[in-house]
């Protein structure tokens, strides 16, 4: 049994390095394609957007996603924003009255249906060739639209492009670990479009042509993950995603532990159901990278995760038996001889040696997502509170979002 357990441990061990190893060959084959622009940037033609706010229960911070709006380098008569309260019950819908005045903004009020329905009711509403979302806890960067719309004009088959999304003022270890990890997503993110296979479209900020939503529907439910469903349904019909590195939005995350889970719990559920609607693409050759790589390698990331953590957990279980078991048979052994430190010693073992690669590829996606996301600092010892935070939350939320979708349980929205 033990052996099983051995080879079964190395072949997600292995697995796992694989998929860092594909990202790092990906880096090195397109590095000169990353391009990181500085100042304002400028179209040969500015066509018209449409930005929707889907708002609920954000009062203390969807004003602020407004005013983003209006500092964007884009012309002003060239961009129309929809405000959509979904039904909230806090002071939201008095805060988005304030702007009830402005000729480029429409205000919507509307009984709660979930975000999706917010959505469709903008694009119900929306004449523009090109429609967008920005979620109403984000903000904007000024360059982001026009960086954006650049890769439309660039490439006519671009069908939806997606910026790169990092932490708003981060104030906690919590926050600080999430940093990390989205600079690594912005590595990540631009891998995955020189691959042409994005998974998902960020509710802050994603830009589609309308013609999107015209050939294959407007926004589905999608488990509570619309933004992942629609890029799966595009990557199916085989409309091409693509991202803009330097297009920055700037989203508040989590403040707790908790919050972080209920959250991660959500996107996992959405994960693991939107493969399991879309199951018909896997291993088609007709999906390319999508099919061969994205899925495969979240579905091994979801089950290495879960299988290394039972591990671990079965490891320390054991470790306390042994002890008790000794502690019961002689009682407490207060000699330490055995235990030894010599600074020239390096464990060569060969687990040992891949869990080093394993982080040094890690390290190497957090720090070049955060040279992507014109981060100042190289290497912040704050980046480090991403490995304590995610080694020990992320395997309880991958294993909650599986139970919750063998006992079919929707997790909550907060």
């Amino acid at each position: 049994m033990a052996l099983i357990l051995n080879i079964i441990f190395y072949i997600f061990v292995f697995l796992s390095l694989y998929v860092q190893v594909f990202f790092f060959i990906t880096f090195f084959e397109n590095r000169k394609k990353i391009v990181i622009r500085d100042g304002r940037t400028k179209l040969r033609y500015y066509p018209k957007v449409t930005i929707a706010v889907p708002c609920w229960n954000e009062e203390n911070t969807v004003e602020k996603t407004v005013r983003s709006l209006f500092e964007l380098n884009y012309p002003k008569d060239k961009v129309q924003i929809f405000l959509i309260d979904d039904g909230s019950t806090d002071n939201t819908s008095n805060v988005l009255n304030k702007f009830v005045n402005y000729s480029n903004i429409k205000i919507f009020h509307k009984n709660n249906g979930g975000k999706h329905t917010a959505l469709n009711l903008g694009l119900e509403n929306s004449d523009t060739e090109y429609f967008g979302c920005l979620d109403a806890d984000s903000l904007v960067d000024r360059e982001a639209l026009v960086r954006i719309m650049s890769y439309f004009e660039k490439d006519p088959t671009n069908m939806a492009v997606v910026p790169s999304v990092t932490v708003y003022n981060p104030k906690n270890f919590v926050q600080y670990a999430q940093k990390a990890e989205y600079n690594m997503g912005v590595y990540f993110k631009k891998m995955f479009g020189f691959l042409g296979a994005i998974h998902v479209t960020p509710g802050p900020f994603t830009i589609f042509r309308r013609k999107v939503f015209d050939d294959l529907g407007k926004y589905r439910q999608g488990h509570n993950t619309e933004d992942m469903e629609i890029a799966f349904r595009m990557q199916k019909n085989q409309y091409k995603i693509e991202h803009c590195n330097d297009a920055f939005i700037y989203t508040n995350t989590p403040k707790t532990v908790k919050k972080l889970y209920k959250q991660r719990v959500r996107w996992i559920y959405g994960f693991i159901n939107n493969i399991l609607d879309y199951k018909e693409v896997l291993g088609k050759k007709k999906y390319g990278n999508f099919a061969f790589f994205t899925l495969p390698a979240g579905i091994i990331s979801i089950f290495s995760v879960s299988f290394l953590f039972g591990r671990i957990v079965y490891d320390i279980c054991h470790y306390l038996y042994i002890k008790l078991l000794k502690f019961n048979t002689v009682g407490f052994d207060f000699n330490f001889k055995h235990i030894s430190f010599d600074p020239f010693f390096i464990n060569t073992q060969v687990f040992v040696f891949l869990v080093y690669v394993l982080y040094f590829f890690v390290i190497f996606a957090i720090i070049f997502g955060q040279k992507m996301a014109k981060e100042k600092s190289v290497f912040p010892l704050k980046m480090l509170y991403y490995f304590p935070v995610f080694s020990v939350v992320a395997p309880l939320w991958l294993l909650k979002g599986i139970y919750n979708t063998i006992v079919s349980r929707k997790p909550a929205w907060r």
